[in-house]
């Protein structure tokens, strides 16, 4: 039986910082620790840009460059809407994305 779940992108940077750490990990505390929710994956990306048109990328001339993150997660809607309140607060505008999924 398929249960109706929100599937979360959540798009920063390595280097994005914190009230006390780096956002990342920020992100992770909160999703695990205040909200338990079921799923989160980290990806790194190996290039990427956004709004500034920076690219960011890991090649040697740019090693100290930071590289693109991607946090997903995933819960029912009414978890994954509470999880979302609390992160706006840490975020630029636009850098979460959220869909509509089944659990299977």
């Amino acid at each position: 039986m398929a249960q109706e779940i929100t599937v979360v992108r959540i798009y920063l940077r390595e280097a994005d910082k914190g009230r006390h750490e780096t956002l990342m990990r920020e992100i992770l505390k909160i999703l695990h620790d205040q909200h338990r929710v079921k799923g989160v994956t980290v990806f790194r990306g190996i290039a990427g840009f956004g709004e500034t048109d920076e690219v960011y990328g890991a090649d040697l001339l740019h090693i100290l460059t930071s590289l693109p993150l991607v946090i997903e997660f995933f819960d029912t809607p009414e978890r994954v809407e509470t999880a979302i309140n609390v992160l706006n607060g840490l975020l630029p505008a636009g850098h979460i994305i959220s869909w509509s999924a089944d659990q299977r």
